[in-house]
């Protein structure tokens, strides 16, 4: 039996890998979940698994939660704030640590986790994209697993199983094309948070339903293909694949391509990564390719998706520049979500923030550093976006 920690307990990722949990409990057990507000939903996630600590970080609930599961016996350990995620990532016997954090929240719990010792089932791809530079060293140096649990990048490990390093000639990424990928460029100007929400094919979070929607999520994931596969830029490109069928493929130098298919369910690439390398059995619903029908490509639209550009720039720049991006893309979606700014206002602020950082210790940033430009780049979109919003 596999022991396991949850980060982002109560998000759609922790929702979905717990649901696995409870299909297979003779094959994986819960030691840690961490949660931000929910006090509803992490009370009966304790009371169905049986956690051995529970962070929450939204201390001010704190005695919230204690009330909410004062007759459950034996008590977990609890703990609370920003310092709790941190402390249920290092913590006890859990093998595999699946970072459902939203957002560069989930760098500092994930690097102690590695140190820890944990092997990491990696959902949150902000963390790698702002933190690369010290969270793959520390993936060598404590010799753990680095294992992508979302959709693309699962597709193109399992592609690349067996695979010869020099046997990779490009990466193939496959995007839905969000929420407006048959609208016209012109019509943007008007849309609202509910239009951006309505994804046609996922179940995610808003921050990454709004990503998708603007195709920075595809941004950022060509940057975590080229940290987490060591792949140059210029080898990655996207490809739109409205079905979202084809999860991502890849391509080798013979030519030869391989893909990987499945429904859209993000509980396929959390169980590989939970169960890796078994394959284990699912009564899940099998892929009926003349049920899916016509699968369908076309080239992504620069024009409406600025966002993907603005990405491969920031990649290409390295350093902490992809975290400097991060950050002004999480600030400016939080606003739009808040309907304080316009769906178009996201890139333009993304550009501003990244136009006016300057870099330190850009060939070998530390925590440190990245932490710092976070922190400048969060600062310097909100101030963006509030002309922008004037």
């Amino acid at each position: 039996m596999k022991a396991i920690t949850i980060l982002g307990s109560t998000g759609s990722i922790g929702t979905q890998t717990l649901d696995i949990v409870s299909q297979y409990p003779d094959r994986l057990r819960v030691v840690g979940l961490a949660a931000g507000s929910n006090i509803t939903l992490l009370a009966q996630q304790i009371r169905q698994f049986h956690p051995e600590i529970v962070g929450i970080d939204a201390a001010e609930k704190l005695t919230q939660l204690e009330d909410a599961i004062a007759d459950i016996q034996p008590q977990p350990i609890i703990v609370a704030g920003p310092q709790g995620a941190v402390d249920v990532a290092g913590y006890g016997n859990a093998e595999t640590v699946v970072t459902g954090i939203v957002g560069c929240a989930g760098l500092l719990p994930t690097i102690a986790a590695i140190k820890a010792g944990k092997h990491i089932a990696l959902a949150n791809k902000e963390t790698l994209i702002a933190g690369a530079p010290v969270v793959l060293p520390l993936v060598e140096t404590h010799k753990v697993r680095l294992l992508p649990a979302d959709s693309e990048h699962s597709a193109i490990f399992q592609c690349l199983q067996g695979v010869p390093k020099a046997g990779l000639r490009r990466i193939l990424l496959t995007a839905s094309g969000g929420s407006f990928r048959d609208l016209p460029v012109e019509k943007l100007e008007s849309v609202t948070v509910a239009d951006a929400l309505k994804h046609p094919n996922w179940s995610m979070g808003q921050k990454i339903t709004i990503d998708s929607a603007t195709l920075m999520n595809k941004g950022l994931e060509v940057i975590e293909a080229h940290y987490l596969f060591g792949v140059d830029y210029d080898q990655i490109e996207i490809v739109i694949h409205p079905q979202s069928i084809i999860h991502s493929l890849i391509e080798l130098q013979d030519t030869s391509v391989l893909a990987q298919l499945g429904w859209p369910d993000m509980r396929l690439p959390l169980l590989y990564a939970l169960s890796y390398p078994e394959r284990i059995p699912t009564n899940w619903e099998k892929l009926d390719l003349v049920k899916a029908g016509d699968l369908t490509f076309r080239e992504p639209d620069h024009q409406k998706y600025p966002c993907m550009q603005l990405a491969y720039a920031a990649g290409r720049a390295g350093g902490c520049m992809p975290a400097v991006l991060n950050a002004a893309n999480e600030q400016a979606v939080a606003l739009f979500l808040a309907e304080k700014i316009r769906f178009l206002d996201i890139p333009k602020c993304i550009e501003t923030v990244c136009d006016r950082f300057t870099p330190q210790n850009q060939s070998s940033p530390n925590l440190d550093d990245i932490l710092a430009a976070d922190r400048w780049a969060r600062q310097a979109a909100t101030e963006a976006l509030l002309t922008l919003a004037r």
